[in-house]
């Protein structure tokens, strides 16, 4: 199974794709797409979605796995990821992959085994696991390789956390 890890945002937007089969994981392809801050706010979620587009078509994941949204502060940052996140979200529709979200304590939980775990535990988690040289940066791409590997570790399953329930 390929499992499209991302951890959304509008400026820079993490993904991993992972191929995971008998309880091991295959590093397909790691990165981020970054916009630019000063560009239209339309043209940033339209790159965003040429770019997934583009990489879904290469790698053709199974499942697609995103991080849902905690901001506790900043609203305006918060509707920003907000609508790059739905752009996502589309944009697994669109190719009929379900869609699965996981709250950061889930993903911290999975990965580490504690949901209270600190980003750097789950960052060098995230190394170990996957026989990393290094932790990947930016921080969003690690975290999108944690919510691929926290989709994983929930057994694959194709239940009512997944968008529009594409089987």
């Amino acid at each position: 199974m390929i499992i499209l890890g991302i951890d959304p945002g509008y400026a820079i937007t993490g993904y991993a794709f992972l191929n995971y089969n008998n309880n091991n994981f295959k590093v397909l392809d790691y990165g981020f797409i970054k916009t630019k801050a000063k560009s239209y706010f339309p043209e940033r979620l339209l790159l965003i979605e040429q770019s997934l587009c583009q990489l879904i078509e290469k790698y053709k994941p199974n499942a697609l796995a995103i991080e849902e949204l905690f901001f506790s502060r900043n609203t305006t940052t918060a509707i920003g990821t907000a609508q790059a996140r739905g752009v996502i979200v589309v944009t697994g529709a669109r190719y009929k992959i379900p869609v699965f979200e996981y709250t950061p304590k889930q993903v911290k939980l999975a990965v580490t085994g504690y949901g209270l775990a600190e980003k750097e535990q789950v960052q060098e988690m995230v190394k170990m696991l996957l026989n990393l040289k290094k932790v990947p940066k930016p921080d969003d791409v690690a975290d999108a390789i944690a919510v691929a590997i926290c989709h994983a570790h929930h057994g694959n399953r194709y239940d009512t956390l997944a968008v529009g329930g594409y089987q």
